[in-house]
This record gives C-alpha cells, structure tokens and sequence, in this order.
C-alpha cells in the first residue's frame, strides 16, 4: 500500500524545536489536541472513509526514525552550534506517538490525540497532511485519466506563473510552508524540487518539511507555533496575572534555549495589540523579528515599524515573517509596500502547495486542553479564535483584546 506519511520527518520543522523545548521543560504536561475543519460548507466524511483515515493512522504509530533520519537532526544546526541535544535526540529514537480517538459523528469527523505533551506534539502536521490527501484522492478518483492529468498541467502552468514573477522581483525572499494542506506528498516534492532549482539559496530559502528538506539539501525552516502560548497559559494557574505572564515567559524560555538565530516571535496567539505592548525594548533590541499570522498584514506591519521606532530600534535592522493566507499577488504588494523599511519574507503555505484547480480546505489541528484546562487562541481574526466561548471572552479581559476582525478563512 502506498501510504501517505512514510517518514517522521515528513513534518514541520518547528515540530521539533518546539519538541526539544518542551521535553526538556514541560514533559509533565497533559494535552489534548483537536481537528477542526474552519470550511463549514464541505463534510468531510461524505469524501473520506474512515476505514482510510484509521488505516493512514495507525501506520504513522508504526513509523520510527531511522540512523540516516537521527544523524541528520543531529547535523542540523544554527550558526555552528548543534541544535538539538543528545538527550533530546535518544529520545526521538524510542519516541511512541500516543493513540488518537477518532469518530464520524452526526456528519462531522471528530479526531483527538491526547497524552503527555513530549509525545503528542508530533500528531498535529501528520494529521492534517493525511486528511488533506484523503479529501483530494477521493475528488481525484472521481475523474478521467485525461482530467487528472489536465490537473496536474493546470499545477504546474500555476506554478509557472508564479516562478515568472518571482523572478521579475528577485528580492523577493521566501520559503515553503505548505506540508499541512498540500495536496499530497508527490506534488510538494516536486514544487519544492522545481523551486530549489530555479533560484538561488538566498531567495528561496528553503522549506518547512525536514524529509524535503533533506532530499534536497535545503534548509529546514521553521520556529515556534501557537501552541507554547496557549499551553502556558493554560497551566499558569488562575489568577489572571498569572496567565498574562505566561506569554512573555515563552519568549524567555525561547531566548534561552535557542538564543538569536531561532528569534523569531509569533505575535498574535491573543492579539498583536498585547504582544507589543507586552514585548520589552530589551528584547525588541535582541530578538531578530516576528512572525504575522492573522489579520491586516499591512496593519501589523506599520505598528511593526512603530513599535520598534519607539523601542529606539531602527526598523531596517528587523525582519517580519508573513504566513498568513499568501498568494503571489499579496507577497508582492507586501513586499513592495515595506521595501526599504523592514526586512520582509514569505512562509508560503497552502497557494504554493495546493494550487491545481481545486479548492482549498481551511483544517487546523490545536491544543484545546493542558493539564485537563480548556485553552484559547484569540489571534488578529476572531475566525481564528479557539476555545469555549466563556474562556475566550476571560481572555479577552486579560489580554486587553479589543479587536472585532472576523474574516472566514480560506484556507
């Protein structure tokens, strides 16, 4: 059978430095992780068998890392240093991933990973690629030879178009995000295979998943997730004092283990209005840039330039990070918009993996329980927003959260 997952490193990058950081801290902590399709108008379990979906499953529990696939996290490193540590890395070589519980209920597919943090963080990209290549499959069998290939001719003319522009703009700096909604494994190869060929190192920088990373000889790229925020304040106790502090004690934590070259901060796990006032000019000066995932990309951008202005930074020193929904037209109108101003690049996800004709499927993997408490992710766009309606508006409360953007996801 040809599966869909062959490999632990057919991931996310940031899977594993978040993995290092909290085997290391934080392996005491219980999680629960839930899918959630944000494309309310596709049910899901009218395209995808559960007897597929349990198969693809149960074969990523059987999977380990072998020596080629240790060495090489072993070889990875930042600025000369070794990233990971050996301790760190004996335990990805007896790593178990927990079970899942999956459930097609009243027309919706109802899938959970819960277990001890350490272990459970890994589910989360395996999940999400395995839904998303069931879902394409099954549009894909329902068509003639002729039309797949038609598909398959209409992806690559789209990537084309795409090169054709980056190539007329070779400033232009990015990197492939796409694995977690990729239409499958092959074509993300390919697109990433194409990519590495027609530009250099310095403008496409490389991808997100470590199996094509390594194929490849690029490099890995990828920091930290929603997922450090949320955790923390869910353990953090309840006082409300507590659960604010917990955002700047990620980024402590961070700078700690990974110092300058992983400095990279997500800013809108429960608005960017809080995490720059929340940010010190200490760390505004010491840390490399930021990451905007939700929102006006332009709108955070300009508060951007203003938050490092008034932290006595010069904003051309700084770098942001957009991943937010991409396509080719965005990612030149940013681009051109903060030239000269901030270092701008591009983690190009879904629109550089997914791009064949079909539509694109919002589906997200989170933590929603830490230590048996229920979690919250505000973000910039409250489409985002997860957690229990009671929990969000504390939140809301705690983080100063004033925002009202609510724009559905398309992918």
């Amino acid at each position: 059978m040809n599966w869909i997952i062959n490999s632990l490193l057919d991931t996310d990058f940031y899977k594993f430095t978040m993995g290092q950081l909290v085997f290391r801290k934080f392996r005491d902590v219980r999680v629960k992780y839930a899918f959630k399709n944000r494309t309310k108008d596709v049910n899901l379990t009218k395209f995808i068998r559960e007897e597929d979906l349990r198969q693809e499953l149960d074969h990523v529990r059987t999977l380990k890392f072998n020596r080629t696939e240790i060495k090489y996290i072993r070889g990875t490193n930042e600025y000369g240093d070794q990233m990971f540590g050996e301790d760190y890395i004996h335990f990805l070589e007896r790593m178990e991933l927990p079970p899942y519980q999956l459930a097609y209920k009243d027309g919706q597919l109802v899938l959970e990973f819960e277990g001890d943090w350490h272990s459970a963080i890994y589910w989360e990209i395996f999940a999400l690629a395995i839904v998303n290549e069931l879902y394409y499959k099954s549009l894909m069998s329902g068509l003639s030879k002729f039309d797949r290939e038609i598909v398959g001719a209409k992806g690559q003319l789209r990537l084309a178009e795409k090169i054709k522009v980056l190539k007329e703009n070779p400033d232009i700096v990015f990197t492939d995000f796409g694995t977690r909604r990729r239409f499958d494994h092959e074509w993300q190869d390919y697109v990433v295979e194409t990519l590495a060929g027609e530009f250099p190192e310095t403008q496409f920088r490389g991808t997100s998943n470590v199996a094509l990373a390594m194929k490849h000889g690029l490099f890995p790229m990828g920091t930290s997730a929603h997922e450090l925020f949320m955790v923390l304040a869910g353990i953090a106790g309840d006082a409300d004092e507590n659960v604010r502090r917990s955002h700047n004690d990620v980024l402590k934590h961070w700078w700690e283990m990974y110092g300058w070259g992983l400095s990279i901060a997500l800013t809108d796990t429960f608005g960017s209005d809080f995490f720059f006032r929340d940010m010190t000019k200490n760390q505004a000066k010491e840390w490399k840039g930021l990451r905007q995932d939700s929102g006006d990309p332009v709108a955070f951008g300009e508060k951007a330039i203003g938050f490092y202005e008034v932290c006595g930074v010069d904003p051309r020193d700084k770098m942001i990070i957009f991943s937010d929904g991409l396509d080719i037209e965005a990612i030149v109108k940013l681009h051109k918009h903060f030239k000269g101003r901030i270092k701008t690049t591009f983690g190009w996800g879904t629109n550089l993996t997914n791009d064949l004709g079909f539509r694109a499927l919002s589906l997200v993997v989170k933590t929603v329980e830490a230590n048996s408490r229920s979690l919250v992710k505000l973000s910039d766009n409250l489409a985002k927003a997860i957690g229990k309606p009671e929990d969000v508006e504390r939140y809301k409360r705690i983080f100063g959260y004033s925002g009202n953007n609510y724009l559905e996801c398309r992918y």
